[in-house]
């Protein structure tokens, strides 16, 4: 399963390790993602979403239904 986030669609990133001797090698940066359970008010329910601590806060801050609604429209989630 990917490790892209639902509601901002954060995903993996690629870098560099780079040693002392400033050789290089590939890497990919995975993002903090978390399964948490959020309770929909509207349809009396519990979601399952794969979220960062970024989603998290946004959700915090413009609501639950607003951050679905915002996933919706950037294709990222594909809930009921």
């Amino acid at each position: 399963m990917p490790q892209i986030c639902q509601i901002t669609g954060k995903k993996a990133m690629v870098g560099n390790n780079v040693s002392h001797s400033k050789r290089r090698t590939k890497r990919r940066f995975l993002p903090n993602v978390q399964v948490k359970k959020f309770f929909l008010e509207d349809e009396q329910r519990f979601i399952k979403l794969k979220v960062t601590p970024a989603g998290i806060r946004l959700i915090n801050k413009i609501g639950l239904k607003a951050a679905i609604k915002q996933a919706k429209e950037k294709g990222l989630i594909d809930i009921k």
